[in-house]
């Protein structure tokens, strides 16, 4: 989700050349160009890849579940309600697709912001303390973000926060063998599951409202039960770190069951999001490395749902299974692919520009949409009347006003790209 290959110039880093002196680089060095190259193309399709995700997540689902729950009867109502949302621990809809976007996204973009780096003379040592920099602030953005009460409130589920925890590791891998990326993502995989198959279960007289979850939750069975809301090893982390930290009261459960550890799983998406990257930076055809995407797809969605068929483990987003990993990794590589196909294959770039504008200034709507959605939905209904948003009748008022918010929340991308600024970290 950070804009990790923008260039403030505004034009394309194609166009460059590097004139920094040409002094060896120290750190891995396969698959990366000698210092003094010529910088690596912008991909195109992963602006408005980020775009798109940006679009959909400041959408706050445009309003469209709430319309839903007033046509109970409406199959086609229900669906789009259903994937306007996030599902309450089993399964996938579209919306649960986004964060995962953001973080596979971070890796496809570092392929080429440090191989843009080292070709300007960059060392590495430098560039490793960039990504410590960089780490440090989206955790304390993620925590800023999340704090709306009396005092600071530290909490690290904040999808920027997330990417922040895993991205120093993530560098790490930068430039290694593809085997040893791979290797990297199926180890942390493998222990994520260790970990949550070998802490106990609860017992039968264990108290289930102590930790948020109501008499009705339908609990998982079997080897299940170990991915179950709240009873999980990674709340259990929680209960203990989270009230490290100075609080209003002590800490016991997150209502939705998000915990701090889903940034080790999510790690291993932002390293399949490197790999991408890195093959998408190669030599390789265009149409072969299409292939390959597509093939990676087929091969995620059909790992993770085997996983959760077999009961090895279940797809669950919020606490990032590694069957949901390997799952929505499987997706979000098949719309990367589709983007490719559309943008930088066929060449039909010219309908993307509004995905553009807010893909190169992703940080800029991350931001706002998280601090002024209320904000300006109040202030239009100041200006323009409070019935504003019912001008197709009230039932549809809520997706005029999202819809509303999101088209000024564009036009601040768009005056920021035309004014050729492009907020990063």
């Amino acid at each position: 989700m950070p804009a990790e290959i923008k260039d403030t110039s505004g034009s394309s880093a194609a166009a460059r050349s590097a004139s920094a002196p040409s002094a060896p680089s120290r750190g891995p060095s396969a698959a990366r160009p000698a210092t003094g190259a010529p910088l690596p193309a912008r991909l195109t399709s992963l602006d408005a890849y980020r775009g798109f995700i940006m679009l959909v997540m400041a959408s706050h689902g445009l309003g469209i579940p709430q319309v839903a729950r007033k046509f109970p009867d409406s199959q086609v109502w229900q669906t789009l309600g259903y994937h306007f949302s996030h599902v309450s621990w089993l399964g996938c809809a579209f919306w649960d697709l986004i964060q995962p976007s953001f973080m596979f996204m971070v890796g496809v973009a570092m392929a080429y912001s440090y191989t843009a780096r080292q070709a300007r003379g960059q060392s590495y040592p430098r560039m490793f303390g960039h990504a410590v920099y960089r780490s440090i602030v989206l955790v304390l953005l993620g925590i800023f973000l999340r704090s709306g009460g009396k005092q600071t409130n530290f909490t690290f589920m904040d999808v920027v926060s997330q990417i922040g925890l895993g991205y120093t590791f993530l560098f790490l891998l930068w430039g290694r063998q593809r085997w040893v990326q791979c290797a990297a993502a199926m180890l942390i995989l493998a222990g994520y599951w260790l970990l949550f198959y070998a802490y106990p279960l609860p017992g039968d007289d264990f108290d289930y409202a102590a930790v948020g979850v109501s008499a009705n939750w339908e609990h998982l069975e079997g080897m299940a039960a170990h991915w179950d809301k709240n009873t999980n090893a990674a709340a259990a982390f929680d209960r203990w770190f989270l009230n490290l930290f100075p609080r209003e009261k002590p800490f016991q459960f997150e209502g939705s069951g998000y915990p701090t550890l889903n940034f080790i799983p999510s790690l291993a998406t932002m390293i399949f999001g490197l790999m991408a990257g890195e093959l998408l930076r190669g030599p390789r055809g265009k149409w072969a490395k299409l292939a390959i995407l597509v093939v990676g797809a087929a091969a995620g969605l059909a790992a993770g749902k085997a996983l959760d068929v077999y009961g090895i483990c279940p797809i669950v987003k919020i606490i990032w299974t590694p069957s949901w990993t390997l799952f929505s990794a499987g997706w979000v590589l098949l719309i990367l692919a589709a983007f490719y196909l559309v943008i930088d294959i066929a060449g039909l770039r010219r309908w993307s520009f509004p995905l553009l504008v807010v893909g190169m200034n992703s940080i800029a709507m991350y931001v706002m949409a998280n601090m002024l959605d209320g904000w300006v939905s109040n202030r239009l209904k100041t200006h323009f009347g409070q019935d504003i948003y019912n001008v197709f009748g009230e039932t549809y008022a809520p997706i005029v006003g999202h819809v509303a918010v999101l088209f000024v929340l564009w036009l601040v991308c768009w005056w920021l790209y035309r004014q050729r600024i492009f907020i990063r970290i």
